[in-house]
């Protein structure tokens, strides 16, 4: 994948403006919130709902094929802005545990509510596994 970074720009800080990915197979993971694989939260905080909600990003792309390096897109959905305000030095190493120092295109967005209580993050992604 080929990061983009238009001429001129200042890099941005733990995610891509672009990415551009070559021809493989597309995955296309749905929302993930931070609870286990029989749909329980364990905490309502930010952090390890987090850290849940990305291993599941990782366990869905794991099924076909893909490792961290192949998302090229995601997204969070974030209900509570000032814990994770708070909570971003922890959500950092988080980040570079499960995922390296790879930074996909990245959209934060902040909402009133999320569908699953006590959610309180959740992260959709885009990934392009290469063809064999």
């Amino acid at each position: 994948m080929d990061v983009l970074l238009p001429q001129g720009w200042a890099p941005p800080i733990g995610y891509a403006n672009g990415i551009a990915a070559p021809a493989g197979k597309i995955v296309f993971i749905a929302g993930q919130v931070g609870w286990d694989a029989r749909q329980k939260f364990h905490s309502e905080e930010i952090a390890p709902q987090f850290e849940q909600a990305l291993k599941n990003v990782l366990a869905v792309l794991a099924e076909a094929g893909g490792r961290p390096e192949h998302i090229c897109r995601m997204t969070a959905y974030c209900c509570d802005k000032p814990a994770y305000l708070a909570a971003r030095p922890q959500l950092g190493k988080i980040w570079r545990a499960l995922m390296g120092k790879h930074f996909p295109a990245m959209s934060m967005i902040f909402v009133s509510d999320l569908l699953d209580s006590p959610g309180k993050i959740e992260l959709e992604a885009t990934a392009v596994v290469p063809a064999p």
